[in-house]
């Protein structure tokens, strides 16, 4: 059987209902962060998923992604919008081996220090303002996207947003040298964050507000429990809340090792699913034995898995999962993190394959 020949239909209601533990979904869902554009590529031409659209129709990328997202059986796809805050980065050329999914570049932040090292600078900076933002794919997404799918929007980067401005390294310097400035920048990021999230959510088919924000290394959180407690959660809290008086679910991804605070973000924060597992830290597997009661788990697979792994291997994982994590609903099969450019498309075709044949 050639890969992906079982039929899905998208479905975001039982998406949804899925999300919020309201008994076991018929079929596997999926979800993802995002798919780097190398592995759209590959998908849409080995597919044919774009021949049919005009490149020069200015929504031509949001028609092809609306393809592509519902040809691999995903119940919602996400819009392409976002806050730009200007910060320092640094590049080098993209030394993945796999041919055909590289890209010139890879670019990262810079961690020992950004564009906002004194209070001359946070007055000078050029904060964006959500209302300027250009929300014409959320428009088109509107009118366009078929029935059975929403959209998901990337927002509050609320820990993210002041390591990427100062630098992480700065940041914890100016934690005790400078505690103020550090308050100013949290304060001001939370507020535009939250302002941006209060606008899409008044787009009645965005269906879910993904909250982004990496916490943690390996072995605990980037910051102090209680710093996190005291300056990033009240802004997640506040976007959860938006998010639920419109009626959309809140979904966290968050990598790293938040053990120490996932009954804040569970109880406190009120995050309706969260994402970003690896298996050095916790596997899907234990975290729905953990918090499967009162959260989702998104994915899981783990990504190094993912890349150095044949299909057998990968099939009996996906199978070992869903035996795990399928029953009650409350679980969605996907990547670890997110579909990189350098795992493999037939590995990752094959993760989404296995769900699709999936029966308990």
């Amino acid at each position: 059987m050639e890969l992906l020949e079982t039929r899905v239909d998208p479905d975001f209601e039982a998406l949804r209902k899925c999300i919020l533990r309201e008994g076991t979904p018929d079929r596997v869902h999926n979800v993802e962060l995002f798919l780097d554009g190398e592995i759209e590529r590959q998908v849409s031409d080995r597919y044919n998923l774009s021949s049919a659209f005009d490149e020069n129709d200015p929504f031509y990328n949001l028609q092809r992604l609306v393809a592509i997202h519902r040809f691999l059986g995903y119940d919602m796809v996400r819009a392409p919008i976002g806050l730009d805050f200007p910060r320092s980065r640094q590049a080098t050329e993209d030394t993945t081996a796999i041919e055909g999914q590289q890209r010139s570049q890879r670019s990262w932040t810079d961690e020992h220090s950004g564009p906002i090292k004194s209070r001359e600078d946070f007055e000078k900076y050029p904060w964006p303002d959500p209302a300027a933002v250009d929300y014409s794919c959320m428009e088109w997404l509107e009118e366009n996207l078929p029935d059975n799918m929403a959209y998901y929007i990337l927002t509050a980067h609320i820990l993210e947003q002041p390591t990427w401005l100062m630098g992480y390294e700065t940041l914890c310097i100016k934690m005790y040298d400078e505690p103020e400035l550090v308050d100013d920048v949290f304060r001001k990021c939370g507020e535009i964050w939250q302002d941006f999230t209060e606008r899409i959510c008044k787009f009645p088919r965005l269906g879910v507000v993904w909250g982004s924000d990496d916490m943690g290394f390996r072995g605990q959180t980037l910051l102090p429990p209680d710093v996190l407690r005291e300056k990033v959660f009240p802004w997640h809290k506040k976007a959860a809340a938006t998010a639920h008086e419109h009626g959309k679910v809140y979904f966290l991804h968050v990598c790293g090792n938040v053990t120490d605070v996932m009954d804040d973000l569970i109880d406190d924060v009120g995050i309706d699913a969260r994402h970003s597992y690896e298996d050095t830290i916790m596997g899907p597997i234990e975290a729905k034995e953990r918090y499967g009661d009162r959260i989702a788990i998104l994915g899981g697979i783990d990504v190094d898995f993912l890349c150095r792994n044949d299909e057998a291997a990968i099939r009996k994982r996906v199978r070992e999962t869903l035996d795990k994590c399928q029953e009650g609903g409350g679980y969605c099969l996907g990547s670890g993190n997110s579909v990189a450019n350098y795992i493999p498309v037939e590995n990752y075709l094959v993760m989404l394959d296995e769900g699709r044949r999936y029966t308990a």
